[in-house]
C-alpha cells in the first residue's frame, strides 16, 4: 500500500511539474502568416536559449490585443505601431509597442486590370476599415496622385479628408481580412500584406501600387506596460534580429517582406 501510495504521489508530481513547465512558455499571438511562420523558423533556436515559446495563431486584427490585455498571452506579433496605438486609446489598454521587425507593404491589387493607368473613371477602390490602415491605404492612393488628401502627414486620414477626386473613385471601406474574397466584386482592393500573403498574393510580383520603404509601419512585437524588460521578451527580439531570420525573410518573401534591422 505505502508503494501505491508513493508510486502515485510520483506520478501526480510528475504532471504537477509537466504542467508548470508548460506554463512557462512565452504564449506569443500572432497572425499565421508571415509572422508564425518567422517564429516557427526560430522556435529551435529560442529554445536553446532557454526560452520556449507557445504559438498562438489569430485570424484577425483585434482578438490579438485584447487577448494580451486579458494575459491570455505574453506577447503578441501582428501589427504596427500606429494601429497599436489608435486600438489601446479606443479600447483603454495599457499595451507597449517594442522593436519594429519588418515593413509588411500594403498594396493595391486588382483582377481586373493589369497597370494603375487602365484604372476607370467611378472606379470602386476597396480598403481596409479600421483607423489607421485605412488612413495608410488613402495616402497610398494620395502618393500615387489618384487623389489628393489635406494633410498627407495625418495617417488616420479618413474619405473626409479627401479635398480632390478627379477620377471618382469610390471608396469601399470593408474588414480586412474581406478584403482578397472582395477582388472580383471591385475595380481594385489595397490589402494588408498577411491577407495578401495567405491568399497568394505578393506586393513585389502582383501588386499595382506597393507601399515604400520608407514606411513609418514596421511591424512589432507588443506587451503590456510593465512586462518590457521580460528576459524571455528581449530574448525573442534579440534572435528576431539576426542575419539569420534577415536572410530568411528575404529569401522566402522575395521583396514582399522587408526586414527593418
Amino acid at each position: 500500500m505505502k508503494k501505491l501510495f508513493m508510486a502515485l504521489l510520483f506520478g501526480i508530481t510528475l504532471v504537477g511539474c509537466g504542467s508548470s513547465k508548460k506554463s512557462e512558455a512565452l504564449k506569443i499571438g500572432v497572425s499565421p502568416i508571415p509572422h508564425a511562420e518567422i517564429l516557427n523558423f526560430i522556435k529551435d533556436d529560442l529554445k536553446e536559449n532557454g526560452v520556449n515559446i507557445e504559438i498562438i495563431e489569430f485570424t484577425d486584427y483585434i482578438t490579438p490585443n485584447i487577448a494580451l490585455a486579458s494575459k491570455e498571452i505574453d506577447v503578441n506579433f501582428f501589427q504596427h505601431l500606429p494601429y497599436l496605438k489608435t486600438f489601446s486609446q479606443e479600447k483603454k489598454l495599457d499595451l507597449v509597442g517594442l522593436d519594429g521587425i519588418f515593413v509588411a507593404p500594403i498594396a493595391l491589387y486588382s483582377k481586373k486590370i493589369k497597370n494603375i493607368n487602365e484604372l476607370p473613371l467611378n472606379a470602386t477602390i476597396a480598403i481596409p476599415n479600421d483607423p489607421t490602415n485605412g488612413g495608410r491605404a488613402l495616402i497610398l492612393l494620395h502618393n500615387a496622385k489618384l487623389l489628393t488628401l489635406k494633410d498627407i502627414n495625418n495617417l488616420l486620414a479618413t474619405e473626409n479628408d479627401i479635398i480632390s477626386n478627379p477620377n471618382q473613385i469610390k471608396i469601399k471601406s470593408l474588414d480586412a481580412a474581406q478584403l482578397p474574397r472582395i477582388l472580383d466584386d471591385v475595380d481594385a482592393a489595397i490589402i494588408n500584406d498577411t491577407y495578401a500573403l495567405e491568399s497568394g498574393l505578393t506586393s513585389a510580383k502582383d501588386g499595382l501600387l506597393v507601399e515604400g520603404k520608407e514606411s513609418p509601419y514596421s511591424n512589432i512585437l507588443a506587451v503590456r506596460k510593465g512586462d518590457e524588460k521580460n528576459v524571455k521578451v528581449i530574448k525573442l527580439i534579440e534572435i528576431l534580429k539576426t542575419e539569420k531570420v534577415k536572410k530568411f525573410i528575404n529569401e522566402k518573401y522575395k521583396g514582399s517582406i522587408i526586414p527593418t534591422f
